[in-house]
């Protein structure tokens, strides 16, 4: 009892809150929330990009650099969890090799994770433009409709 108490605990206290989902198949799956989540952090990053490019026009103080370091972080953690997303939710689970629109799928998933690279290397938001471009194509390549988002 007592050792599988003690894996459970090492399990929890090691796993990583970037992966989109478990690994186990349980086969409890939430596409539309992925999706929801992968918009919310692109969202989260035009926001960031635009404090960034704020704060760097009203001049350097002690302030404006600490608020700027954290954008910049902020910024660089949601394009990363977007990135884990894509490799753990929807790579390593949920597009198979078995579709019909397999290599569709594959391209538009490549094309988000670079996407999402270009907002960790830029701050014009261009790049949190064409991040969600590219999620809404993957959403029409993996589902195979248009998206109808709120």
């Amino acid at each position: 009892m007592r050792r599988l108490l003690f894996a459970f605990l090492a399990s929890a206290l090691l796993c990583s809150t970037a992966f989109a989902h478990c690994q186990v198949p349980c086969g409890i799956y939430g596409d539309q929330l992925r999706f929801e989540k992968l918009l919310e952090d692109t969202a989260t990053i035009a926001k960031a990009q635009g404090q960034i490019e704020e704060l760097t026009a009203a001049g350097l103080t002690g302030q404006t650099a600490n608020q700027l370091g954290r954008w910049i972080m902020t910024k660089d953690d949601h394009a990363a969890t977007i990135q884990a997303t894509i490799a753990d939710y929807f790579l390593a689970q949920r597009i198979k090799s078995t579709s019909d629109r397999y290599v569709d799928q594959l391209k538009a998933a490549h094309a988000v994770t670079v996407a999402a690279m270009k907002c960790k290397q830029s701050t014009g938001a261009a790049t949190a433009e064409s991040l969600k471009v590219a999620i809404l194509d993957l959403y029409r390549a993996y589902e195979g409709k248009e998206p109808a988002f709120d």
